[in-house]
């Protein structure tokens, strides 16, 4: 086995680095790395078949890290090690995961035990470990009555990039009523029907589109790290479509 271990904090590498040499007598070689551009030169200059990727690191989350590794290598098998369970980072690795991987992901919080088995699980087993609590934000996801739709999560991007509704329309090649009717499903998941707006003597106590961007970045359904891999890529929409 070679093992490609990446987190920016030293203490953290340091432990993974110890119960990894506890849990695997057989390694080949084991590599620290500190940041997501790191973890990326490391991987193409090795042959490493392991991963264990923190999620938020410098020069690249785990989630672009792994998008990347994927890309090259299908069939690296990842372990995910955070201590995040939002819905925004969850949604980000369940789009990159490519059909016969192997992955898991592990809370920091999970006790020593805990973190062995993932280990023993994805790396030699070969089986997707994914913790309760994310198993439990991945299932709620997944609700096709609550959650929102791959088609509204754009459409929620949008909106919190502050794009008018012909701008969405136009960007994801739809009808300004179908933007529209987006924005509607996405403000009815989101507990903001009109007739349940709290009104006073000043009207409507909120503007829907701003209560929206707050209560979906309050409750992780979307995060700075997701907003600033997306500005990158409106950034080249409008670029491409200006031409």
């Amino acid at each position: 086995m070679r093992l490609l271990i990446a987190d920016d904090d030293k203490l953290h590498r340091t432990f993974l680095e110890n119960v990894a040499r506890e849990t695997f007598v057989d390694l080949e070689e084991l590599k620290m790395t500190s940041d997501g551009a790191g973890t990326v030169e490391a991987f193409d200059h090795g042959s490493y078949d392991c991963v264990v990727l923190d999620l938020q690191m410098p020069n690249g989350t785990g989630v672009e890290v792994a998008r990347s590794i994927w890309a090259k290598a299908p069939t690296t098998k990842i372990l995910f090690w955070s201590n995040y369970t939002e819905e925004a980072y969850i949604r980000g690795i369940t789009k990159i995961v490519p059909a016969a991987a192997v992955y898991g992901y592990i809370l920091k919080s999970a006790p020593d035990e805990q973190l062995k088995l993932a280990l023993q699980g994805v790396f030699v087993a070969e089986q997707c470990v994914i913790d309760r609590k994310v198993r439990g934000v991945q299932q709620r996801a997944g609700d096709r009555r609550s959650s929102l739709s791959e088609l509204e999560y754009e459409t929620l991007v949008d909106l919190c990039l502050g794009l008018t509704d012909k701008a969405i329309a136009s960007r994801r090649n739809v009808s300004l009523r179908g933007a529209q009717s987006r924005l509607q499903g996405i403000y009815h998941k989101l507990g903001l029907d009109k007739g349940e707006i709290p009104t006073g003597v000043w009207g409507p106590s909120f503007n829907l589109r701003t209560r929206a961007i707050s209560l979906v970045l309050t409750q992780g359904i979307l995060n700075a790290d997701t907003l600033r891999r997306e500005e990158k890529l409106l950034d080249e929409w409008i670029e491409h479509s200006s031409k």
